[in-house]
């Protein structure tokens, strides 16, 4: 049995760095030409060319590079960091817990309703204003109400990664996916919207069937949870909650307050980790004051919630290593280049499907949403045009492979991050999670063929 044992997820994701790292001895170091357009770099259609004499990286950037992607993902790392910290200070006031008995007493009875408006509200964020990691301050509360709803953590992170990764599949106007892939690939700005938005409600209810159908089972017999035997997955679970008073209630409204400022600054001045980490600190400090708490009780509290991400952290940054090694070994671009002639191949349907397929398998490589449009959006687009698939149906396909795949890909920094807050192995998760992907993949098809054949632009 110890020979079967999955490893731990900071082992797995080591191991992918050293698969990474072989696939730069095997595949030759290849890139496309690229141009500056808006400020990012575009890749050139057709310009790939194979790099002669190319050095291989040598053993020891195994192990360098781990610091170094620590340091790219240092905006998300410390961003959690404070997160952490602030979160423990607010939960110390006890305003949470009153909070989520009053939500208790309340959905009690009707855990489904909760579960399904969780991700709906994960699922409206992603799809209109690109929300994803702004959803992991909110980890740990919704983890308390499905725990005490006799759901686990899976149920509680599905309910959230579902969401968001559906919406970003399915995205109307999301501007950090689908906004810059039509510009790249010269489309208008939130064209073909209507027909997304169509797609919006049979999703919903693929990821609500698949993440309800497990938390069912979870409540009628705990024992079948994936995490049941995994202590770290295993959250306290308060045997009463305190009542809300006046200076509970206030917490809450300054919370609430803080979490309208933080979705108004992203849509309207683009904020990012740099905002929300200082809207996050400053509503402790807030809430100190509140509460009527010292100060020196509310430092000792926020060091310790953001000491309990460390590990959380370091998964992030292997995550990270292995794009970096992919990119570093200067084979990127010879993945894209391997995977995208493919499809001149074949019949428009096919295609899309194909479009489909490998924009998923990129998303390994390149789990950054905008990223991922930069580097392959340029390809992508002329390919539609010779294999009669219209563009915004390339822009569809690109959406999907990157919002579904990123519910399950290991080199995703953000769903790292909440499995490592939760304690749940990446194994568990992907035993939870593969099986929807695959349901999302047919559908996706279909809608994609769908596209094509209604003349989709």
């Amino acid at each position: 049995m110890k020979l079967l044992k999955v490893p731990h997820t900071l082992v797995l994701l080591f191991l992918m760095m050293i698969f990474a790292y072989g696939l730069t001895w095997i595949l030759p170091a290849g890139k496309f030409d690229t141009v500056d357009s808006g400020g990012h770099q575009v890749i050139v259609p057709g310009s790939y060319k194979t790099i002669e004499n190319a050095e291989n990286l040598a053993p020891w950037e195994l192990f360098t590079v781990i610091p170094k992607a620590l340091g790219e993902a240092s905006g998300i790392i410390f961003f959690l960091f404070i997160i952490g910290g602030s979160i423990a200070v607010l939960r110390s006031t006890g305003a949470i817990d009153a909070m989520l008995g009053k939500v208790l007493k309340r959905f009690s009875h009707r855990p489904a309703l909760l579960l399904f408006m969780s991700m709906s509200a994960f699922m409206i964020g992603s799809t209109s204003i690109g929300m994803a990691e702004e959803y992991i301050p909110l980890v740990l509360i919704l983890i308390s109400l499905c725990v005490a709803l006799k759901m686990d953590t899976v149920s509680a992170v599905g309910s959230m990664v579902i969401g968001y990764g559906i919406g970003y599949g399915t995205a109307v106007l999301n501007p950090f996916t689908v906004v810059v892939a039509q510009g790249v690939a010269n489309v208008p700005p939130t064209s073909g919207w209507e027909f997304r938005l169509a797609l919006f409600a049979p999703f919903l209810a693929i990821g609500f069937h698949h993440l309800w159908s497990y938390a069912k089972k979870v409540r009628l017999d705990p024992t079948v949870s994936l995490v049941h035997d995994v202590p770290e997955a295993q959250p306290p679970e308060p045997t009463d909650y305190p009542p809300m008073t006046g200076r509970r209630l206030g917490v809450l409204m300054v919370t609430l307050s803080a979490l309208v400022l933080m979705v108004f600054g992203i849509a309207q001045f683009g904020w990012y980790f740099t905002e929300l980490s200082a809207i996050f600190f400053a509503l402790a400090l807030v809430t100190t004051v509140i509460a009527g708490d010292t100060f020196d009780d509310a430092a000792k509290t926020f060091t310790v919630g953001a000491s309990e991400l460390t590990g959380t952290a370091l998964l992030i940054g292997f995550a990270r290593s292995i794009e970096m090694i992919l990119s570093d070994g200067q084979v990127l671009h010879t993945v894209v280049d391997g995977l995208a002639t493919p499809l001149s191949q074949v019949g428009a349907e096919f295609s899309a499907v194909g479009m489909l397929f490998i924009q998923s398998i990129l998303n390994f490589f390149i789990p950054s949403g905008s990223g991922q449009a930069y580097v392959t959006m340029p390809i992508m687009a002329p390919i539609s045009d010779i294999v009669g698939v219209s563009r915004q149906v390339a822009v569809l396909a690109y959406q999907m492979g990157d919002g579904f795949m990123n519910m399950i890909v290991p080199t995703n920094a953000v769903l790292m991050g909440i499995l490592g807050m939760c304690g749940i192995p990446y194994s568990r998760w992907f035993k939870f999670i593969a099986p929807l992907i695959l349901k999302l993949f047919i559908a996706g098809s279909i809608s994609l063929i769908i596209a094509v054949l209604i003349g989709y632009q």
